[in-house]
């Protein structure tokens, strides 16, 4: 099946990329700059593209997430420390934002002649992102089915949407994924933080998969702190 993979950077979408080249045919990468305070993210994207040989085409879609405000990820707004979980995370999200970027994606790939598009979310998701939860896939690849019919029939493929943090990494790890080569920090700093939501939970899912973890934390400890203080 031709598939073009939406690719942030993050270890999620990068080892979606590397399953997908694996195991259909991958058309290319489409990543989106929508603004994003970790806009560094585009470039591993872009690293992954290169690696797997496929085209990669980044989307700027700044102007409608400088409409987005009140999120930590594209307005002066500060990213939270803690648990992925927490409720404290819900100032990470932005409106519609997969939605958005599904809504492009399709169209391109339509255009393109491709016959599914993927995306990386996954169960770790559901719980602050309501458009990472098996509802919303539903019914995006319901209303595409409207949008596109007589013009392409085109499939929405979730592999993980059932799947813990932990599994990716297992099954990145099956593809070879480079983790080194991804970007999870909301913050956008040199270093990951090791604090935010993302860091805590990409250093989490690492450790339950009992796979070393390549990433250098500016703080390699807090994760353990942060799961202490969930699990109360």
């Amino acid at each position: 099946m031709k598939t073009l993979v939406i690719c942030s950077g993050g270890l999620d979408s990068v080892s979606l990329a590397h399953k997908i080249a694996a195991e259909q045919t991958l058309t290319g990468l489409i990543s989106f700059d929508y603004g994003q305070r970790h806009k560094k993210e585009l470039d591993f994207a872009q690293a992954c593209a290169r690696r797997l040989e496929v085209p990669h085409q980044i989307i700027d879609i700044s102007a409608i997430g400088a409409s987005l405000t009140g999120s930590a990820l594209t307005d002066n707004v500060a990213v939270p420390d803690g648990h992925y979980a927490e409720d404290t995370m819900k100032i990470t999200v932005v409106p519609n934002r997969n939605a958005i970027m599904l809504a492009i994606a399709f169209g391109v790939a339509a255009a393109q002649k491709a016959e599914a598009v993927a995306l990386a979310v996954h169960g770790g998701d559901h719980f602050i992102y309501p458009d990472c939860r098996p509802g919303f896939i539903d019914a995006f690849q319901t209303m595409q089915n409207h949008a596109l019919e007589g013009y392409a029939d085109i499939d929405l493929l979730a592999p993980y949407v059932h799947c813990s943090k932990s599994d990716i990494v297992v099954d990145g790890a099956k593809y070879r994924t480079p983790f080194a080569a991804t970007w999870s920090c909301y913050k956008g700093g040199e270093q990951h933080c090791g604090r935010c939501g993302t860091c805590v939970e990409r250093r989490e899912a690492f450790h339950l998969a009992g796979i070393e973890d390549p990433t250098p934390y500016e703080d390699a400890t807090f994760w353990r702190t942060a799961i202490e203080g969930r699990n109360r």
